[in-house]
C-alpha cells in the first residue's frame, strides 16, 4: 500500500497511480490536439487575430506541461492529491481561458472541461471533487462575466451558465461514487487475485515435494503437467515425446483400459527407467477438457518405509531384552565354567559344552544388539585401505584360525575411504566371517578386492568361492534375524548394512558368476 504523508491521509493504492496515468495521457491528447488547431487552424476552433500568436503559446506552454505531468508520474509517485490537482487547476485554467479568448467553441470547451472534471472526479479522492467543480465553476462564471463587461452582452447567459455549473457538482457527485465502487471491487478483485496466485504457487510446490509421482494426461493419452518425481520413476526427458506411450507401455496400457471401464481400482506397473513396482490410481477431474490425474506410488519406498518403522520398533526392544538378558547371562556363563572344572563324566562335560557353547552365542546376538544401538556414534575419517586391510587380514585369520592365504588382497585406484574406522573394522568382519562360513576355505577363497567406482567414490568387494545366494534369498540377507546357517545369528549383515548407512555408503549385494559379491560403496574424500 501507499500512504499520503500526514495524519488520517487517505490511502492511496497502486490503482490510483495506474488511474492517474491514463488521466494524463488523455490530458496529454487534448493538449496535442488543441497545439495542432492552433497551428493548422480547423473549423472547430478559430483563433481570433489579435491573440493568435499569444495563444500558440499558450497552448505550446499547455502541450509541455502535460508532458512534464506525465514525465513526472512515471519517476516521481508521492504527493498524489498534489500532483492530480496541479493538472486538474491547469486544464481549468486553460480551457477557460481559451474559452474566452475564442468565438463560437464556448460550449465546446465546456463539454471538455466537463469530461476533465469526470476524469479527476473518477480519480480523485474524497471532496477534492467537489473542489475541482467549484474551481470549474468559478472559471465559467468569470468567463461569462468578463464576456458580459467587454460585449455589453444579455445577462439571460448567466442563467445557462449557472445551470451549466450546477452539472459540474452533480457530476462530480456521481462519479465519485461511481469511482469509489470502481476502485473497491478492483481492490477486492486484486486481493483474490493475490490470494489465488499464493495458493496456486502453495500447491505448485506441495506437488513438486511429494514422494508420489503426479501426471495430468489428456483423453488421447498427451502429458501436460508432471511433478519431478515423475522424471525419476518414468524417466520423462525430451518436452517434445509428450505421449504417454513413448515412457510407460504398461501405464500407457492401464490408462486405456481405464479410460474404457471407469473404475477407482489401483494397478500395479512395472517403471521402465528404475524398474521399480508402482502402483497407479487414476483420478477424473472436473476440468473443461476432461483430464485425467494419474497418481504412482513407488511400492519399494513404501515396503522400505515400512521396514524401517519395524526395525525401530524391533531395534528399541531387542536393546531393552539385551541390556537385561546380559547380567543373568554372565552369570550363567560363570556358573557353567565353575561345573566344568568339578565335571567327573563325559555326560557332564557334554551338557556343560553345550551350555557354554549356547551362551557364547546368546553373548554374540546381544553384542550385536548393543553394536547396531550405537550405529548412529560416528567418528569418520579418511581411512588408507591399503595399510588397514593387511591389518584386519592378520587379525581375522589369527582369531579364525586359518592361514593367511585364505584371504587375498586386490587394491588399485585411490584406495581411501571415509568412514568410522571401528564401524569399517565391524563391516569387515561380519563380512568376512560370513564369506568364511560359506567358503571352501582354500587359498584365495575370500577376496577383498578394492577399485574406483566413480568420482569421489570407491568400491571395496568381500567376495567367497562358495555356492552364492540363490535368488530366492536375495532380498531377505540383509533382514534382521534372517540365516540360512545353523548356527549364524542372522544380524551380520543387517548391522553391516546399517553402519554403512551411517557412515554415508551403502553396501549391495552384487551379481558374481561364483560364490557371493558384497559391496561396500562409499566415499573417498573426506
Amino acid at each position: 500500500m501507499i500512504r499520503e504523508a500526514g495524519a488520517g491521509a487517505p490511502q492511496i493504492l497502486p490503482i490510483h497511480w495506474k488511474s492517474l496515468r491514463y488521466f494524463s495521457v488523455y490530458r496529454l491528447c487534448i493538449a496535442a490536439l488543441l497545439a495542432a488547431s492552433a497551428f493548422y487552424p480547423i473549423p472547430l476552433l478559430s483563433l481570433i487575430g489579435q491573440h493568435a500568436s499569444f495563444l500558440k503559446v499558450v497552448v505550446c506552454f499547455y502541450l509541455v506541461a502535460n508532458v512534464a505531468a506525465l514525465a513526472t508520474l512515471h519517476v516521481y509517485q508521492r504527493h498524489f492529491n498534489r500532483q492530480l490537482s496541479i493538472q486538474v487547476l491547469l486544464d481549468i485554467l486553460i480551457l477557460a481561458w481559451l474559452a474566452y479568448n475564442t468565438y463560437g467553441v464556448r460550449d465546446s470547451l465546456g463539454v471538455m472541461l466537463l469530461v476533465t472534471l469526470i476524469g479527476a472526479s473518477l480519480v480523485g479522492e474524497g471532496r477534492l471533487a467537489l473542489f475541482y467543480a467549484a474551481m470549474a465553476t468559478l472559471a465559467v462564471l468569470g468567463d461569462e462575466w468578463l464576456l458580459f463587461v467587454k460585449n455589453a452582452g444579455e445577462t439571460d447567459v448567466f442563467l445557462s451558465a449557472g445551470l451549466f455549473c450546477a452539472s459540474f457538482f452533480i457530476i462530480a457527485i456521481f462519479a465519485r461514487l461511481l469511482a469509489k465502487r470502481i476502485i473497491a471491487n478492483e481492490e477486492l478483485a486484486r486481493k483474490r487475485g493475490e490470494a489465488l496466485r499464493n495458493q496456486t504457487i502453495i500447491s505448485q510446490r506441495v506437488i513438486e515435494e511429494m514422494q508420489d509421482g503426479v501426471l495430468v494426461l489428456g483423453h488421447e493419452g498427451v502429458i501436460k503437467q508432471h511433478n519431478p518425481r515423475i522424471e525419476h520413476l518414468l524417466g520423462l526427458g525430451d518436452p517434445k515425446e509428450r505421449q504417454l506411450s513413448s515412457y510407460s507401455t504398461e501405464l500407457s496400457v492401464a490408462f486405456r483400459n481405464w479410460c474404457a471401464r471407469g473404475g477407482d481400482e489401483s494397478v500395479l506397473v512395472r517403471a521402465p527407467a528404475s524398474g521399480a513396482q508402482l502402483r497407479a490410481r487414476f483420478i477424473a477431474t472436473q476440468s473443461s477438457d476432461g483430464d485425467v490425474l494419474i497418481l504412482l506410488e513407488d511400492l519399494g519406498r513404501l515396503r522400505e518405509h515400512a521396514r524401517q518403522l519395524k526395525l525401530v520398533a524391533l531395534g528399541r526392544l531387542t536393546a531393552n531384552i539385551a541390556h537385561e538378558i546380559r547380567n543373568p547371562l554372565s552369570a550363567i556363563k560363570h556358573a557353567g565354567e565353575l561345573l566344568r572344572e568339578e565335571a567327573t563324566g563325559p555326560t557332564s562335560e557334554r551338557l556343560l559344552r553345550i551350555v557354554l557353547d549356547n551362551t557364547r552365542r546368546v553373548e554374540r546376538i546381544v553384542a550385536d544388539v548393543l553394536e547396531l544401538g550405537r550405529r548412529d556414534r560416528t567418528r569418520r575419517e579418511l581411512v588408507d585401505l591399503r595399510q588397514a586391510l593387511p591389518v584386519f587380514v592378520e587379525e581375522f585369520a589369527l582369531k579364525e584360525s586359518v592361514p593367511e592365504s585364505v584371504v587375498q588382497l586386490d587394491i588399485s585406484g585411490r584406495a581411501c575411504m571415509t568412514f568410522d574406522r571401528s564401524h569399517l573394522n565391524q563391516i569387515l568382519w561380519n563380512l568376512a566371517d560370513n564369506a568364511l562360513r560359506h567358503s571352501r576355505r582354500e587359498t584365495g577363497s575370500i577376496r577383498l578386492r578394492v577399485q574406483d567406482d566413480e568420482r569421489d567414490r570407491v568400491d571395496l568387494h568381500v567376495i567367497d568361492d562358495g555356492e552364492g545366494i540363490g535368488e530366492e534369498n536375495r532380498e531377505q540377507i540383509f533382514e534382521p534375524f534372517f540365516t540360512t546357517h545353523s548356527r549364524g545369528t542372522g544380524l551380520g549383515l543387517h548391522i553391516a548394512r546399517e553402519l554403512c548407512e551411517a557412515n554415508g555408503a551403502y553396501l549391495t549385494l552384487r551379481d558374481s558368476r561364483t560364490g557371493a559379491d558384497f559391496c561396500i560403496s562409499g566415499r573417498s574424500v573426506p
